[in-house]
């Protein structure tokens, strides 16, 4: 895996190259970047800095992108399916028909994210803060949301979830399984 500079992928992104795949981008300062429809499937991005980053359209399909700083980010209609998203700050970010399906978002902070249409299928959602986001016509099937916080979240779709006693529903409560289709 090649490891690439923050400076050196701009200067190329912007002539023209959009095929970054297995790049080592770790730690990277990438804040507001624009970078639509780039190709970062397979990278390194742990622990990267970008907020108000534009990656909308982009590849992320399995990328290592635990520990970055995506608030504020636009990642509407990306792929981040099988991306690892573990403990990621994803706070307000764009998330629009994103495909999240698989993709390990454990204790990530999603507080405020729009993930309307988004496919979470699949992802572990475990110890996840979902505070007031957006999931209209989200899917959450099969997605794993033991301890996550649904607080202040409407519209929300859990049939065929897999919750628990320590999931938060929208209303700030912890509930039986039979009460969960209602949200």
């Amino acid at each position: 895996m090649d490891k690439i500079s923050a400076e050196d992928l701009l200067a190329q992104y912007t002539k023209g190259k959009r095929n970054f795949e297995q790049i080592d981008l770790r730690g990277a300062d990438l804040f507001d970047a624009e970078l639509p429809g780039i190709n970062l499937q397979g990278s390194h991005l742990n622990r990267a800095y970008l907020p108000y980053a534009n990656l909308s359209q982009a590849n992320l399909e399995a990328a290592q992108l635990s520990n970055a700083q995506l608030s504020n980010a636009q990642l509407y209609d990306a792929n981040l399916s099988g991306a690892n998203l573990e403990q990621t700050d994803l706070s307000r970010a764009n998330l629009r028909c994103a495909n999240l399906r698989n993709a390990n978002l454990s204790k990530a902070n999603l507080q405020g994210a729009d993930l309307c249409k988004a496919d979470l299928g699949g992802a572990n959602l475990t110890g996840a803060d979902l505070t007031r986001a957006k999931l209209d016509h989200a899917n959450l099937a099969e997605a794993r949301l033991t301890g996550a916080n649904f607080f202040n979240c409407h519209n929300v779709n859990f049939i065929d979830a897999k919750v628990d006693k320590t999931t938060i529903f929208p209303n700030g409560h912890q509930q039986g399984e039979e009460e969960r289709e209602r949200w």
